[in-house]
Protein backbone atom coordinates (compact mmCIF):
# COMPACT_ATOMS: atom_id res chain seq x y z
CA UNK A 1 0.00 0.00 0.00
CA UNK A 2 2.92 2.17 0.49
CA UNK A 3 4.61 1.57 -2.61
CA UNK A 4 1.01 2.86 -4.14
CA UNK A 5 1.05 6.24 -2.40
CA UNK A 6 4.51 6.67 -3.54
CA UNK A 7 3.74 5.97 -6.91
CA UNK A 8 1.22 8.29 -6.58
CA UNK A 9 3.07 11.50 -5.17
CA UNK A 10 5.59 10.52 -7.90
CA UNK A 11 2.75 11.40 -10.47
CA UNK A 12 1.78 14.40 -9.14
CA UNK A 13 5.19 15.49 -8.90
CA UNK A 14 6.26 14.84 -12.25
CA UNK A 15 2.77 16.14 -13.67
CA UNK A 16 3.56 19.52 -11.95
CA UNK A 17 7.07 19.98 -12.21
CA UNK A 18 8.29 18.19 -15.36
CA UNK A 19 6.03 19.06 -18.41
CA UNK A 20 6.91 21.90 -20.62
CA UNK A 21 4.76 23.86 -22.54
CA UNK A 22 5.27 21.20 -25.71
CA UNK A 23 3.40 19.02 -22.68
CA UNK A 24 0.92 20.96 -22.24
CA UNK A 25 0.08 21.61 -25.55
CA UNK A 26 0.08 18.03 -26.69
CA UNK A 27 -1.96 17.46 -23.57
CA UNK A 28 -4.57 20.41 -24.30
CA UNK A 29 -4.24 19.01 -28.06
CA UNK A 30 -5.55 15.71 -27.16
CA UNK A 31 -8.18 16.91 -24.59
CA UNK A 32 -9.70 18.50 -27.68
CA UNK A 33 -9.40 15.65 -30.37
CA UNK A 34 -11.21 13.49 -26.98
CA UNK A 35 -13.69 15.94 -26.63
CA UNK A 36 -15.03 16.24 -29.81
CA UNK A 37 -15.16 12.39 -30.33
CA UNK A 38 -17.04 12.02 -27.83
CA UNK A 39 -19.82 15.03 -29.30
CA UNK A 40 -19.33 13.22 -32.95
CA UNK A 41 -20.38 9.79 -31.32
CA UNK A 42 -22.44 10.62 -28.60
CA UNK A 43 -25.64 10.14 -30.08
CA UNK A 44 -25.15 6.99 -31.88
CA UNK A 45 -24.72 3.35 -30.92
CA UNK A 46 -21.03 4.14 -31.18
CA UNK A 47 -20.58 5.64 -27.92
CA UNK A 48 -20.71 2.54 -25.91
CA UNK A 49 -17.98 1.08 -27.31
CA UNK A 50 -16.02 4.60 -26.92
CA UNK A 51 -16.99 4.32 -23.33
CA UNK A 52 -15.70 0.93 -23.12
CA UNK A 53 -12.67 1.97 -24.26
CA UNK A 54 -12.11 4.45 -21.55
CA UNK A 55 -13.18 2.53 -19.10
CA UNK A 56 -10.49 -0.45 -20.47
CA UNK A 57 -7.65 2.79 -20.43
CA UNK A 58 -8.76 3.57 -16.35
CA UNK A 59 -8.93 -0.32 -15.84
CA UNK A 60 -5.29 -0.95 -17.62
CA UNK A 61 -3.71 2.21 -15.48
CA UNK A 62 -4.63 1.26 -11.88
CA UNK A 63 -4.47 -2.40 -12.20
CA UNK A 64 -0.22 -1.46 -13.22
CA UNK A 65 -0.27 1.23 -10.25
CA UNK A 66 -1.91 -1.52 -7.63
CA UNK A 67 0.36 -3.94 -8.80
CA UNK A 68 -2.34 -6.76 -10.84
CA UNK A 69 -0.26 -7.93 -12.69
CA UNK A 70 -1.78 -10.20 -14.60
CA UNK A 71 -4.99 -8.22 -15.35
CA UNK A 72 -2.63 -5.18 -16.37
CA UNK A 73 -0.99 -7.55 -18.89
CA UNK A 74 -4.30 -8.90 -20.26
CA UNK A 75 -5.62 -5.20 -20.44
CA UNK A 76 -2.19 -4.33 -22.23
CA UNK A 77 -2.34 -6.98 -24.67
CA UNK A 78 -6.52 -5.86 -25.54
CA UNK A 79 -5.03 -2.53 -26.08
CA UNK A 80 -1.89 -2.31 -28.21
CA UNK A 81 -3.93 -3.64 -30.50
CA UNK A 82 -6.53 -0.93 -30.23
CA UNK A 83 -6.26 1.36 -33.24
CA UNK A 84 -6.93 -1.84 -35.54
CA UNK A 85 -10.14 -2.62 -33.26
CA UNK A 86 -10.94 1.08 -33.28
CA UNK A 87 -10.75 1.30 -37.04
CA UNK A 88 -13.22 -1.79 -37.54
CA UNK A 89 -15.67 -0.67 -34.79
CA UNK A 90 -15.80 3.00 -36.13
CA UNK A 91 -15.69 2.55 -39.34
CA UNK A 92 -18.52 4.36 -40.82
CA UNK A 93 -17.85 7.30 -38.84
CA UNK A 94 -13.99 7.05 -39.46
CA UNK A 95 -15.81 6.83 -43.22
CA UNK A 96 -17.40 10.34 -42.81
CA UNK A 97 -15.51 12.62 -40.57
CA UNK A 98 -12.47 11.80 -43.95
CA UNK A 99 -15.08 12.69 -46.55
CA UNK A 100 -16.08 16.02 -44.43
CA UNK A 101 -12.20 16.64 -44.26
CA UNK A 102 -11.60 16.59 -47.99
CA UNK A 103 -14.55 18.55 -48.56
CA UNK A 104 -13.58 21.30 -46.29
CA UNK A 105 -9.80 20.99 -46.59
CA UNK A 106 -9.70 22.52 -50.99
CA UNK A 107 -11.66 25.36 -51.48
CA UNK A 108 -14.11 25.46 -53.92
CA UNK A 109 -12.89 27.13 -56.93
CA UNK A 110 -15.96 26.28 -59.93
CA UNK A 111 -17.41 29.70 -58.64
CA UNK A 112 -20.40 27.33 -57.68
CA UNK A 113 -22.72 28.30 -54.33
CA UNK A 114 -21.55 26.59 -51.29
CA UNK A 115 -23.40 24.34 -49.65
CA UNK A 116 -24.30 26.44 -46.93
CA UNK A 117 -25.22 29.30 -49.46
CA UNK A 118 -27.68 27.14 -50.99
CA UNK A 119 -29.28 26.12 -47.30
CA UNK A 120 -29.28 30.12 -46.63
CA UNK A 121 -31.20 30.71 -49.96
CA UNK A 122 -33.59 27.57 -49.72
CA UNK A 123 -34.53 28.65 -46.00
CA UNK A 124 -35.08 32.22 -46.97
CA UNK A 125 -36.96 31.40 -50.29
CA UNK A 126 -39.61 29.30 -48.22
CA UNK A 127 -40.35 32.00 -45.75
CA UNK A 128 -41.00 34.81 -48.33
CA UNK A 129 -43.16 32.27 -50.57
CA UNK A 130 -45.22 31.30 -46.91
CA UNK A 131 -45.26 34.64 -45.62
CA UNK A 132 -46.68 36.22 -49.28
CA UNK A 133 -49.74 33.51 -48.66
CA UNK A 134 -50.04 34.42 -44.93
CA UNK A 135 -48.90 30.70 -44.02
CA UNK A 136 -47.59 30.12 -40.26
CA UNK A 137 -44.53 28.80 -39.74
CA UNK A 138 -42.03 28.07 -36.90
CA UNK A 139 -38.44 26.83 -37.51
CA UNK A 140 -35.87 26.11 -35.03
CA UNK A 141 -32.20 25.94 -35.52
CA UNK A 142 -30.68 24.37 -32.56
CA UNK A 143 -26.91 25.76 -31.89
CA UNK A 144 -24.76 24.74 -29.13
CA UNK A 145 -27.73 23.37 -26.78
CA UNK A 146 -28.95 20.29 -27.42
CA UNK A 147 -32.96 20.42 -28.61
CA UNK A 148 -33.25 16.32 -28.31
CA UNK A 149 -35.79 16.61 -25.95
CA UNK A 150 -38.30 18.93 -28.20
CA UNK A 151 -37.19 16.57 -31.33
CA UNK A 152 -38.40 13.47 -29.48
CA UNK A 153 -42.01 15.23 -29.57
CA UNK A 154 -41.96 15.33 -32.94
CA UNK A 155 -41.83 13.24 -36.15
CA UNK A 156 -37.93 12.51 -36.98
CA UNK A 157 -37.48 13.55 -40.87
CA UNK A 158 -33.51 13.82 -41.00
CA UNK A 159 -33.98 15.10 -44.41
CA UNK A 160 -31.80 17.45 -46.58
CA UNK A 161 -33.23 21.06 -46.31
CA UNK A 162 -35.12 22.29 -49.38
CA UNK A 163 -37.82 25.45 -50.34
CA UNK A 164 -40.41 22.69 -51.27
CA UNK A 165 -40.23 20.53 -47.95
CA UNK A 166 -40.60 23.01 -45.52
CA UNK A 167 -43.03 24.88 -47.51
CA UNK A 168 -45.09 21.64 -47.65
CA UNK A 169 -44.34 20.63 -44.01
CA UNK A 170 -46.19 24.08 -42.98
CA UNK A 171 -49.25 23.71 -45.34
CA UNK A 172 -52.49 24.25 -43.77
CA UNK A 173 -54.37 20.96 -42.64
CA UNK A 174 -51.22 18.65 -43.27
CA UNK A 175 -49.88 16.10 -41.00
CA UNK A 176 -46.98 17.92 -40.20
CA UNK A 177 -47.77 21.39 -40.31
CA UNK A 178 -48.71 22.39 -36.32
CA UNK A 179 -45.88 22.44 -34.33
CA UNK A 180 -42.00 23.70 -34.89
CA UNK A 181 -39.46 22.42 -37.64
CA UNK A 182 -36.28 21.80 -35.42
CA UNK A 183 -33.05 22.15 -37.74
CA UNK A 184 -30.02 20.72 -36.73
CA UNK A 185 -26.65 21.40 -38.82
CA UNK A 186 -27.83 21.05 -42.31
CA UNK A 187 -30.49 18.85 -41.76
CA UNK A 188 -34.11 19.40 -41.09
CA UNK A 189 -33.82 16.78 -37.95
CA UNK A 190 -37.94 16.63 -37.06
CA UNK A 191 -41.36 18.29 -37.58
CA UNK A 192 -44.54 18.86 -35.80
CA UNK A 193 -42.18 19.19 -32.45
CA UNK A 194 -43.96 20.57 -29.32
CA UNK A 195 -42.05 23.34 -27.64
CA UNK A 196 -42.59 25.02 -24.08
CA UNK A 197 -44.70 28.74 -24.18
CA UNK A 198 -42.88 31.74 -22.81
CA UNK A 199 -44.91 32.59 -19.40
CA UNK A 200 -43.38 36.18 -20.24
CA UNK A 201 -46.25 38.54 -19.59
CA UNK A 202 -44.49 41.52 -21.50
CA UNK A 203 -45.23 39.52 -24.43
CA UNK A 204 -48.26 41.53 -26.88
CA UNK A 205 -51.61 39.82 -26.66
CA UNK A 206 -51.36 40.39 -30.40
CA UNK A 207 -48.83 37.64 -30.76
CA UNK A 208 -50.03 34.08 -30.62
CA UNK A 209 -48.66 30.90 -29.32
CA UNK A 210 -46.32 30.39 -32.05
CA UNK A 211 -44.60 33.39 -31.03
CA UNK A 212 -44.48 32.29 -27.62
CA UNK A 213 -43.40 29.08 -28.76
CA UNK A 214 -40.57 30.81 -30.32
CA UNK A 215 -39.80 32.86 -27.33
CA UNK A 216 -39.80 29.92 -24.99
CA UNK A 217 -38.02 27.77 -26.63
CA UNK A 218 -35.44 30.81 -27.14
CA UNK A 219 -35.25 31.63 -23.56
CA UNK A 220 -34.33 28.21 -22.46
CA UNK A 221 -32.13 27.55 -24.77
CA UNK A 222 -29.20 29.24 -27.66
CA UNK A 223 -31.37 28.06 -30.35
CA UNK A 224 -32.45 31.12 -32.87
CA UNK A 225 -35.94 30.73 -34.01
CA UNK A 226 -38.01 32.31 -37.41
CA UNK A 227 -41.36 32.76 -37.23
CA UNK A 228 -43.82 33.63 -39.51
CA UNK A 229 -47.54 34.77 -38.66
CA UNK A 230 -50.32 33.12 -40.01
CA UNK A 231 -52.36 36.41 -39.77
CA UNK A 232 -49.95 39.25 -40.94
CA UNK A 233 -47.55 37.28 -43.37
CA UNK A 234 -44.69 39.30 -40.70
CA UNK A 235 -41.61 37.16 -40.18
CA UNK A 236 -39.77 37.45 -37.00
CA UNK A 237 -37.10 36.29 -35.29
CA UNK A 238 -36.58 35.06 -31.54
CA UNK A 239 -33.10 34.35 -30.05
CA UNK A 240 -32.68 34.66 -25.96
CA UNK A 241 -35.70 36.05 -25.03
CA UNK A 242 -36.25 38.59 -27.43
CA UNK A 243 -37.99 38.98 -30.49
CA UNK A 244 -37.60 40.98 -33.48
CA UNK A 245 -40.17 41.39 -35.97
CA UNK A 246 -40.43 42.45 -39.81
CA UNK A 247 -37.58 40.91 -41.18
CA UNK A 248 -37.10 41.34 -44.58
CA UNK A 249 -35.19 38.93 -46.83
CA UNK A 250 -31.64 40.39 -46.70
CA UNK A 251 -32.21 40.41 -42.40
CA UNK A 252 -33.37 36.61 -42.70
CA UNK A 253 -30.00 36.00 -45.06
CA UNK A 254 -27.72 37.79 -42.38
CA UNK A 255 -29.35 35.78 -39.18
CA UNK A 256 -29.15 32.60 -41.57
CA UNK A 257 -24.98 33.51 -42.21
CA UNK A 258 -24.37 34.22 -38.78
CA UNK A 259 -25.71 30.21 -37.94
CA UNK A 260 -23.93 28.53 -41.17
CA UNK A 261 -20.97 31.17 -41.70
CA UNK A 262 -17.82 29.88 -42.37
CA UNK A 263 -16.15 31.49 -39.45
CA UNK A 264 -17.77 28.45 -37.29
CA UNK A 265 -15.13 26.41 -36.51
CA UNK A 266 -14.11 23.10 -38.69
CA UNK A 267 -14.83 21.17 -34.98
CA UNK A 268 -18.56 22.75 -35.33
CA UNK A 269 -19.60 21.97 -38.72
CA UNK A 270 -18.11 18.48 -38.52
CA UNK A 271 -19.66 17.96 -35.15
CA UNK A 272 -23.37 18.94 -36.60
CA UNK A 273 -22.99 17.05 -39.45
CA UNK A 274 -21.76 13.82 -37.68
CA UNK A 275 -24.83 14.26 -35.66
CA UNK A 276 -27.06 14.08 -38.21
CA UNK A 277 -25.54 11.26 -40.95
CA UNK A 278 -24.98 9.09 -37.52
CA UNK A 279 -28.48 8.24 -37.61
CA UNK A 280 -30.54 8.49 -34.84
CA UNK A 281 -50.28 17.59 -28.17
CA UNK A 282 -51.73 20.84 -28.73
CA UNK A 283 -52.12 22.72 -31.62
CA UNK A 284 -49.67 25.85 -32.47
CA UNK A 285 -51.54 28.61 -33.91
CA UNK A 286 -51.08 32.08 -34.35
Amino acid sequence: MNNFWDQIQSFFWNLINRPTWVDYLDIGLMAVLIYQLFLITRRTRSIQVFKGLIILILASYLSGIIGLTSIHYLLQGVLSNGIIVLLILFQPEVKRTLEHLGRTAFVNRSGEQSESDKIIEEITQCLQRLSRRRVGALVVFEQKTGLQEFVDTGIRLDAAISAGLLENIFEPNTPLHDGAVIIRGERIEAAACILYLSDNNAISHDLGTRHRAGLGVSESTDAMVLIVSEETGIISMAQGGKLTRHMDAEAVKKVLRKIYSQEHSFFWRLTHRQLTSAGKGGEQHE
